[in-house]
């Protein structure tokens, strides 16, 4: 799933024709996918890495951008 989305570049209309599914569908397949990750809808400490998911989705930033912002820093 989460190939097909960085594959579509976030674009979710090309992910419900990856797919093979309706917009709800997919949707509901991506948010199933973020919750795995610990990226649900809260706003707790997995918010800021569902905000750069977002972004992401809605092509705010690029994949590299996103990647950057996903990474642990320097301890």
């Amino acid at each position: 799933m989460l190939r097909v989305f960085l594959a579509s570049r976030g674009n979710m209309k090309e992910l419900e024709r990856h797919l093979g599914v309706s917009y709800p569908t997919a949707r509901a397949r991506f948010d199933q996918l973020l919750a795995r990750l610990g990226l649900g809808p809260e706003r707790g400490p997995g918010h800021a890495r569902l905000e750069i998911l977002e972004r992401l989705a809605r092509g705010e930033i690029d994949v590299e951008e996103a990647l950057r912002g996903l990474s642990p820093g320097p301890d």
